[in-house]
């Protein structure tokens, strides 16, 4: 009866202790464990406070990053008119605004005997070298502008004008174009340029004759070339005398000859 009595009083005890245990461990219960509210605005006072120190972190940064760019546009316009003062040139050049009267002719030294009534330039129509070439037509243009009668020399077409131009200037390195006006030597492409800018060309070719305007040779075409009539431009003819070709004599290495119309 006794060992009864002691299990009876001791059941209820562990039923207790067990539904103890599982109010423990139950996580679905709302009593033990209640949901975490969610803040979504206003924002917590930590978050605020984060917030607060991140603004003042910015604008501590943005007033330096102010303050250095406004030292450097100082540093820059302080440092902009020397920047913008004329550099010297390399090279000196002739300037013919210092004179209002025409440059002479003694000053250029070379003559070109049989070109006193006209303008002579040794060119090249060739574009292997861009800078020559761009050169070459710019002089050619500026000339032509003025309408006067020009005698124009393509080394290209014709080797000899290139002996013939070494020749008259004494030296073998040459730099295209060369002008010639009145038979004095002028100078390339540079002096022409400064020339025409300041005035002084046309004074230089004052009293030429001219040209027609829109004036086109009828025999090239204002190319200055034709091909032989004795050889066809095949620069050989067939000597019936000694029954063998000959080697034409009045062309050139390309059997071309000059137009007798623009360039008697």
């Amino acid at each position: 009866m006794d060992r009864f009595r002691d299990d009876e009083i001791h059941k209820p005890k562990s039923s207790l202790m067990l539904n103890r245990s599982m109010t423990v461990h139950n996580a679905a219960n709302p009593i033990e464990f209640p949901e975490k509210t969610e803040y979504f605005y206003p924002s917590p006072p930590s978050i605020e406070r984060h917030g607060s120190v991140k603004k003042l972190h910015t604008s501590s940064l943005g007033s330096s990053f102010k303050g250095t760019v406004k030292k450097l546009c100082s540093l820059f316009e302080s440092r902009k008119p020397s920047n913008l003062q004329p550099q010297s040139p390399t090279k000196p050049v002739k300037s013919f605004n210092s004179d209002s009267r025409v440059p002479s002719f003694s000053d250029f030294g070379c003559t070109l005997p049989g070109t006193e009534d006209s303008v002579v330039i040794y060119f090249t129509s060739l574009r292997g070298i861009r800078r020559t070439f761009e050169d070459c037509y710019t002089v050619r243009m500026i000339l032509k502008s003025f309408r006067v009668k020009i005698d124009e020399r393509d080394i290209s077409m014709d080797s000899a004008y290139k002996k013939e131009l070494q020749n008259v200037l004494g030296r073998k390195n040459v730099t295209l174009p060369q002008v010639f006006i009145k038979g004095k030597y002028v100078g390339g492409a540079e002096v022409i340029k400064q020339l025409n800018e300041v005035g002084e060309l046309s004074k230089l070719l004052r009293g030429l004759p001219l040209r027609p305007p829109g004036y086109t040779c009828e025999g090239c075409g204002d190319l200055r070339f034709l091909p032989c009539s004795n050889c066809d431009g095949s620069r050989k003819y067939f000597d019936e005398d000694e029954g063998q070709l000959r080697r034409c004599p009045q062309c050139n290495e390309n059997g071309l000859v000059r137009c007798p119309l623009c360039c008697s």
